[in-house]
């Protein structure tokens, strides 16, 4: 009889104990506090695009625009700008002839000795390969059409600068140039007077002793 009335009273106890267990859990659930800082979330809510628009408009804004590119200086090339007519014309007129001048030639072939120094130069130096053998052109433009228009000047000027963008180096440095340009320049104008012809010269002294 006293054992039935213990058990009893342990399984009120246990019950009694299960139920303050539930109740206390169900009180933490409840009272949880939310965490620091924590906002709630509308699942609804859409992004404030117009917002955005106006951050990214202000930034194009305070962007910095490329500078434009500055203008190109320095010096043009001699034979950058064309010639007029008229200079063309002064160009044209022969230099040269029989009778003399910047030249002397006869029978095309027999010029006096400076100008035979003037071929020699263009032969040393291989013009021919860019000129052609006959000044006509090849890579380089056709000193027979160059030599009526660019003056003395120019034409010392392309000597001994060069045209790197062209492809033809200076002169400057070699001495064969530089103690022939007025030679060089009575030669090719002969050519380009069609005083001049192409191919092998020989001394006028020569034909003059005959």
């Amino acid at each position: 009889m006293m054992m039935a009335i213990h058990m009893s009273s342990l399984r009120n106890a246990v019950v009694a104990g299960c139920c303050i267990v539930s109740l206390a859990a169900y009180a933490c659930e409840e009272k949880q506090p939310e965490a620091p800082g924590a906002e709630a979330v509308d699942k609804n809510s859409k992004p404030d695009t117009n917002t955005n628009l106006t951050a990214t408009t202000y930034n194009h804004a305070l962007a910095p625009t490329a500078a434009p590119p500055p203008p190109t200086t320095g010096t043009p090339s001699a034979t950058a700008s064309p010639a007029t007519p008229e200079q063309i014309a002064e160009l044209s007129k022969p230099s040269g002839g029989p009778e003399g001048g910047m030249y002397t030639v006869k029978d095309g072939t027999k010029v006096d000795a400076k100008t035979l120094m003037g071929w020699k130069t263009w032969r040393a130096l291989a013009c021919d390969r860019c000129h052609g053998a006959e000044q006509q052109g090849l890579v380089g433009p056709p000193l027979t059409v160059s030599m009526h228009r660019i003056t003395k000047e120019q034409f010392k000027k392309t000597l001994m600068e060069g045209r790197i963008e062209k492809g033809m180096p200076p002169f400057n440095t070699s001495p064969m140039v530089t103690e022939n340009l007025e030679n060089l320049y009575a030669y090719l104008k002969g050519r380009a007077d069609a005083q001049i012809q192409p191919g092998r010269l020989t001394p006028l002294e020569a034909a003059n002793s005959l």
